[in-house]
Parts: C-alpha cells; structure tokens; sequence
C-alpha cells in the first residue's frame, strides 16, 4: 500500500512529508487533509469503508504523534491561496452531485474523484472523448458494489511454451508418458537425449530429431540403423527399394529385376523353375538384415494379412486379417492400409513433416503427434 497525501486540490498523490502540491503547488497540510478526507468519504459512502490509499493519509503521522481529527469543515470552505492557478490538462473539477460509474466495479463515483473507493482504478477524465467507452468484446457489466470482477483463468504449465508434444502408446494401447516439445530440436535415442528410451536395444544412440520448420513439426532421421516409420493413412504412394511395417513383419518392395535368361560361357542355360512376369517383388527382412521369405507378385496387386491374402504371416499377433494391399498402375506403385488395427507404417527417406494425430514407430516405440 502507498502512504501518502493526496492534493485536494488537484487530487494528485505525494510523498509524505510534502510541503506543497508537486503538481500543482498547492499547501499540504496532515490536518487539513485528513478533514478534507473525511468531507469527501461523508458524500460519497461511510466513513468506515475510507479507500486503502485515502485512509493511509488520515491514519498515518508525518513527522509526529497523530492528532484528533478536527471538525469537518464543509467541502468547497477550505482556504486557497489567491495565486493558485487553474488546473492544468487532465486535472478533473468537481461538479457538485453528478456521478459516473467507475468504468473497472460499476460503482457510483462522484465527479471530481480521481480513484474508485471501491476497487481503487483510476477514474478518466469525464470531458475526454469517449472517456468510459470500451470496446463491445471488453465491456465489464456493472455488478454490485463489494464484488469482484470475474476472469477467466489460464493453465499454467510447461505447454504455454509448446507447439505440440509426443505422447507414448503403452503395449496395451493406452496413453503412457508425454514428451512436450517447448525447444527448437528434441533428439531421441537411447543414450544422453531429450527424448531418451535406454532399455531399447533397437534404437540408436542418436535416433531421430523433431524439430521445428516453418511452423511445422518435422522429424529427420538421424543415420538410425532401423530407421522411422510414420503410419500412412488411407493411400499413399511408394517407390521401390521401399521399407514397411505391418504387425511385426518389415517388408521391402523391389523392382522385378532382369527377366533374360543368359548361357553360361560354354553356352550351357542354368535350369530350374520358369520365370513369369511380374511387376514387382516384396522381399521380408529378419532381424539381423537378413532376407526372409520373396514373394514374386504375379499380377499389379498383393494383399497382405493374417489369412485369406497373397502373402500371409498366420503366427502375426499384431497382423490383422487382412491388413494391407500393393497396387501397380503400370506407372505409379501404392500402398493402401485396409483399415488394420495396428495400421501399416511406411519408413521415411530422410524427414517428414507431421500432423496431428499421426503416429511414429522408432525401435520398438510407438508416439502418437498432437499439435497444440
């Protein structure tokens, strides 16, 4: 609270110990003061609920012990001195009984008043233009005296800084810890990293990195040995020598390759089964970067699941039924997740912007995107 006096000349507040207004010049004196304080708490409300800052003036001595308040002499009787000057810009004159309302509580000021008694805001100047307006979107209702206004609060926390956040798929589907992403890059991997998964031996020391572009989320590949997927929505386009996911199944699309058939240097051909056309080949990865079972598709389409499919992995806890297809156009190769449960995840070259809700597979981590 500030101790003080108040000019009742001018209405401007000094330092106490004040000789004369530092405003307007005026004489200040405690005594006089402290009855020109209780003349105007005796218009305007009762004397027990004197504003914090006006009853610090009546309440608190300057120099010396504090004297009995005199008699209150009437407002406007005081003596003034005959050199004062008119009252400069922005300096309010009293105006008998008019009132305003105080543009922060609602509560009945009289006109000359530089502060609420109620909520102690600044009253504005009444000749100034547009002095109580305030917008329609900002406009404070009047309530009753006594009351406090009402606003919204705001939640605190490390995501007033964040633009999005990472948040783990625990193994039985649920949402496990949260990562928020408040910097520029966020490296993950499994040793000394923001994002850090140390008992996953599938991940590389330096995994990945999201990091900001633009205003947009992008993750980058970081020279990992097993690579980022992102889960492909609906139809995607691929090329070959590409990598993905479905289940537990990492699976390669490769060109056909050369389908001539050369003698050997004694002009003897190699025999064994015939070859027939394909447009593609989609080749199983092992663990360790070995390759598993080939499957030559024979026509411009492989569908792949659980059972009922060209390629068919029947010991796949994780596969659906039928879980995704290949497609050749004779030009252009898709691949189209058929609604699995799991989904299907396609390995990214190098970096990928990402959205809301899409979902990223690193060693064996699965996190879900969400843009604030």
């Amino acid at each position: 609270m500030d101790v003080g006096l108040v000019c009742d000349s001018c209405s401007a507040f000094n330092p106490m110990g004040a000789q004369r207004c530092l405003r307007c010049g005026e004489s200040l004196s405690l005594d006089r003061m402290a009855g020109t304080v209780a003349s105007r708490v005796s218009e305007s409300r009762p004397a027990a609920r004197v504003s914090a800052r006006l009853g610090s003036v009546a309440n608190t001595p300057a120099t010396g012990p504090a004297t009995a308040v005199p008699s209150v002499e009437p407002r406007g009787t005081s003596q003034r001195s005959p050199s004062r000057s008119a009252p400069g810009p922005g300096l309010v004159v009293p105006r008998g009984d008019e009132q305003v309302p105080c543009p922060t509580c609602g509560a009945p000021i009289p006109i000359g008043h530089r502060f609420c008694f109620n909520c102690g805001a600044r009253i504005p100047d009444p000749d100034a233009p547009n002095a109580f307006a305030e917008p329609e979107e900002t406009r404070v209702k009047a309530r009753p005296v006594g009351s406090k206004p009402v606003r919204s609060t705001m939640f605190f926390g490390a995501m007033q800084m964040a633009r999005a956040k990472l948040t783990l798929i625990r193994g039985d589907g649920l949402d496990g810890v949260s990562f928020t992403l408040a910097g520029q890059d966020h490296l993950a991997g499994r040793v000394d990293c923001p994002l850090v998964f140390p008992d996953d031996p599938f991940l590389s020391p330096v995994h990945a990195n999201f990091f900001y572009r633009d205003h947009q989320l992008v993750v980058r590949d970081e020279g990992s040995i097993n690579g980022v997927y992102v889960r492909i929505s609906g139809t995607v386009e691929v090329g070959f020598n590409t990598w993905f996911l479905v289940g537990e199944q990492v699976l390669e699309i490769q060109a056909p390759g050369d389908d001539s058939d050369e003698a050997h240097q004694d002009g003897t051909y190699f025999f064994a089964s015939p070859r027939r056309p394909s447009p593609m080949r989609i080749v199983q990865i092992l663990r360790g970067g070995e390759s598993g079972v080939a499957y030559r598709a024979p026509s411009n389409a492989v569908s792949m699941g659980r059972e009922g499919n060209d390629i068919n992995f029947p010991d796949d806890p994780f596969i659906s039924g039928h879980h995704a297809r290949l497609s050749w156009s004779g030009s252009r190769l898709t691949l189209t997740d058929l609604s699995s449960r799991n989904g299907t995840f396609v390995r990214i070259g190098n970096e990928h912007v990402l959205r809301h809700g899409d979902y990223v597979f690193m060693g064996q981590q699965l996190l879900r995107v969400e843009i604030v």
